[in-house]
């Protein structure tokens, strides 16, 4: 049975911006809005990954760079013609330090990036998005629980909710807002899983109440959503399948 599209053509004649499309949410996310109607232009790091990916989604432009260099984000947006409707950034990822093996120069560099990273974003296109648009971060859940080596990425957790609340004020009409996820199966997780990815995803699939593994299109079908309903603002959206629910 094909499932229906609820936000088919919601977003037609809207145009999105993704920050990290070449791969894992960004490149679902992309997909998403195109599928929805609307135009993209793809940000990504790897200059091939975004090559490929703009051959399949046909975007209306792609730039390559690191959204962590500050300065390059502000030219992109300061070079973006005229204005868009929607800007997402999926860019980061998580940082696993454990206190005895801890590289202070490290955990600052990777605490201070990601939070530049997003101010940036928010800096750099307030006068580029409509009134109303979106500006959509992804964040993550997995350090709401204390663990050993997640001192870093739990502080982040943290502050990206307090960060999102906070521009929601500030950029208003534009509404901001934050996906936390949990495990979603992507080329990331199985970067940093290397492995040990499928024991992880047998693991995921008998205990989620979902009885499944989160994936990027789960992820993206939120973002697209969150775009196209505009009573949203200033909120963080959970989506790990209910692993937080589980006792481990």
């Amino acid at each position: 049975m094909t499932q229906s599209n609820p936000d088919h053509g919601r977003l037609a004649d809207q145009t999105v911006v993704v920050i990290g499309a070449s791969a894992g949410i960004g490149l679902e996310t992309a997909r998403g809005v195109r599928a929805a109607g609307g135009q993209v232009v793809m940000v990504g790091r790897n200059p091939e990954r975004l090559r490929q990916a703009a051959a399949e989604l046909r975007p209306l432009s792609t730039a390559a760079f690191d959204a962590t260099d500050t300065d390059r984000v502000e030219r992109f947006f300061r070079d973006l013609p005229g204005t868009v409707d929607h800007v997402i950034s999926t860019a980061g990822g998580p940082s696993y330090m454990p206190l005895a093996d801890m590289d202070l120069t490290e955990a600052r560099n990777h605490f201070g990036r990601r939070l530049a990273m997003t101010l940036a974003i928010a800096l750099y296109s307030r006068d580029k998005v409509r009134a109303r648009g979106t500006l959509l971060f992804i964040g993550g859940t997995g350090g709401r629980r204390p663990a050993v080596g997640m001192t870093v990425t739990s502080a982040l957790t943290a502050a990206l909710p307090a960060v999102t609340a906070n521009l929601a004020l500030e950029l208003a009409p534009v509404r901001v807002n934050l996906i936390a996820a949990g495990f979603v199966d992507t080329p990331l997780s199985a970067s940093l899983l290397g492995d040990r990815l499928e024991a992880r995803r047998e693991e995921l699939r008998t205990t989620l109440p979902i009885g499944r593994v989160v994936g990027p299109e789960d992820v993206a079908a939120l973002a697209v959503h969150i775009m196209c309903n505009e009573a949203l603002t200033g909120a963080t959206y959970d989506i790990d399948g209910g692993q937080q629910l589980l006792s481990h």
